[in-house]
């Protein structure tokens, strides 16, 4: 499985991963969080976003008045600069959003570890489900979500994952092998 923490593979990747590469390079956005262990989340890493993709970053942050201290003065003159403090799954979250170089950065951060964050969770069985599935699983998800569909629910309906909640059927998903994975959707497609 591919190291989410290095973003080296989209400079020589589809032609949007590598002006997402231009757009981190010349913000130094990964550079200004390290200290937050940032990753690039979502689906440009994953070769499966559509036009309006942004560029979602997340970070582990245990002091959001700190992280907002260091964000603001480099990115709050940009265009759609926001701040907002929620809590996502029982999880408090900091979400900074922008508009730079072409992209919408959005800087999502919680006191979890980036690895152990739904988004990269999400990321990392998305990519191992895309491996299984090839090139169709690739070209259906991009359809599905150019008509609308949020990604996981376009995974959950291209491979039938069942379930009334796609993010966490996803995340059932983490502790199957790829053999297990072939067997179950292979089963499902076919019946």
């Amino acid at each position: 499985m591919r190291n989410w923490h290095d973003i080296t593979y989209l400079r020589k990747g589809t032609l949007r991963q590598q002006q997402a590469w231009q757009a981190i390079s010349e913000t130094r956005i990964m550079e200004i969080l390290c200290a937050y262990t940032p990753v690039l989340a979502g689906t440009i890493p994953l070769h499966i976003d559509v036009a309006d993709s942004d560029l979602d970053i997340i970070c582990e942050c245990h002091d959001f008045d700190h992280f907002e201290s260091i964000v603001r003065p480099i990115f709050g003159k940009h265009q759609e600069y926001t701040e907002l403090r929620l809590t996502v799954n029982q999880v408090s979250t900091s979400v900074i959003s922008f508009f730079a170089k072409g992209f919408f950065f959005e800087l999502f951060a919680q006191p979890v570890p980036v690895i152990r964050q739904n988004a990269y969770r999400h990321m990392d069985m998305e990519a191992r489900l895309l491996s299984l599935g090839g090139e169709d699983a690739y070209r259906e998800i991009r359809r599905l979500k150019e008509k609308g569909t949020k990604t996981e629910p376009a995974f959950a309906r291209y491979f039938q994952i069942p379930g009334d909640d796609p993010y966490q059927a996803l995340l059932d998903l983490e502790e199957l092998s790829d053999l297990e994975l072939i067997a179950r959707f292979s089963k499902e497609k076919t019946s």
